[in-house]
């Protein structure tokens, strides 16, 4: 399959640049992957578009304000007093640091921009130097592994210092309402570097309105992160390589999609991050043996969805609008089909639905 095959024309003003003021004020595109139609809907209208007997599995990833900003101080073994004017100069420049994923406690993958000259060694500090960062090596995707320090509980130093990562898309800063409403209400595990967007439309009132109808819900975590949003760079959607990301499938969640699939009941992932942990434990329970439709417990999400895929667990989805060429525009083809997905978009475009991460979404069914 080309890449070319998953394109579409996106006006910029369709871009969401802000949240709406209340969550559950988005749109939503019901389509229906029998019938191949679609519907305008409203986001609040879900409890009553579904059967009432839907298992919902959503993703309690928090995301970590995982975007610093500081300034080079240079490499720890030069000696004092003999760096030269122009390396002085260098390192007066700024510095951005994007945190990926923890690999062990106060050791990051991170993204490092400008880092080309970055080398082993090189030191970063960020606010009044109560955190220092040092590349402690370079890895595969443009990473470097910094060792973190603070002056008193690294977490807090982050939490404090960092800035939300908001996608390049969004064209402006950060600002304190993002710390809260690019947060999902689920969110309870820290650790991803992007929101797993569908879930942020759902509302306490909406969640009243479903527990209402009898539907049941679940939860697992994925931490998003270079995984969901690395770039396709190949001319065939079968050349890419995933990055892979972290979750978890606690046992409970485990039982109750188990018994959700044995009565017939749908399960509805909410957002993509949800279909890649769950049908990525699938994937591994079928190899290990298939005596069991999931695995339970931690795994690492490598799995890379895309069209002639066999779903075995998720029934439902709910998305928000992806970019076109992604793997996650990907991936909702492989669910739906990809010439019905790319009508309903070009439908979407055309009905003024707000796309990407603050933007509207999608109940596919």
């Amino acid at each position: 399959m080309k890449l070319s095959d998953f394109d579409y024309a996106l006006p910029g003003e369709r871009i969401a640049q802000r949240p709406l003021a209340e969550r559950d004020a988005s749109r939503l595109l019901l389509l229906g992957r029998d019938s191949g139609g679609w519907q305008d809907c409203a986001f609040r209208e879900l409890p009553g578009l579904l059967r009432g007997d839907e298992l919902i599995v959503v993703n309690n990833t928090r995301v970590l304000p995982a975007r610093l900003f500081g300034r080079r101080v240079g490499v720890r073994s030069e000696a004092p007093g003999k760096t030269s004017r122009a390396r002085r100069e260098h390192l007066q420049a700024g510095i951005e640091v994007l945190l990926v994923r923890e690999v062990e406690p106060g050791v990051w993958d991170a993204l490092v921009r400008p880092g080309r000259k970055m080398p082993t060694g090189e030191r970063v500090v960020f606010g009044e130097g109560e955190l220092e960062a040092e590349v402690l090596d370079r890895g595969e995707y443009g990473l470097r592994r910094l060792g973190l320090k603070s002056r008193g509980p690294l977490r807090e130093a982050i939490e404090r210092l960092g800035h939300i990562p908001l996608p390049p898309y969004i064209d402006r800063p950060d600002d304190p309402g993002d710390r809260e409403r690019y947060q999902t209400i689920f969110a309870s595990r820290e650790g991803a570097v992007a929101a797993p967007t569908a879930a942020l439309h759902f509302s306490s009132r909406v969640l009243d309105a479903l527990r209402q109808r009898g539907v049941e819900m679940c939860e697992i975590t994925l931490h998003v992160g270079l995984g969901t949003f690395q770039p396709i760079h190949t001319d065939t959607v079968e050349e890419h390589v995933m990055h892979a990301e972290r979750y978890e499938i606690p046992e409970a969640t485990a039982h109750r999609i188990i018994a959700a699939k044995r009565d017939r009941r749908p399960v509805l992932a909410v957002g993509t991050t949800v279909v890649r942990a769950l049908e990525d434990s699938a994937q591994k329970a079928q190899a290990a043996g298939g005596r069991s439709l999931l695995l339970a417990g931690p795994g690492d999400a490598e799995i890379f969805i895309r069209p002639g895929h066999t779903f075995r667990v998720v029934d439902q989805l709910l998305t928000n609008f992806h970019l076109p060429q992604s793997t996650l525009l990907v991936l909702v083809s492989a669910f739906a089909g990809r010439e019905m997905i790319l009508a309903a978009y070009r439908h979407a475009v055309e009905a003024e639905y707000r796309f990407y991460s603050y933007g509207d979404c999608m109940l596919i069914r």
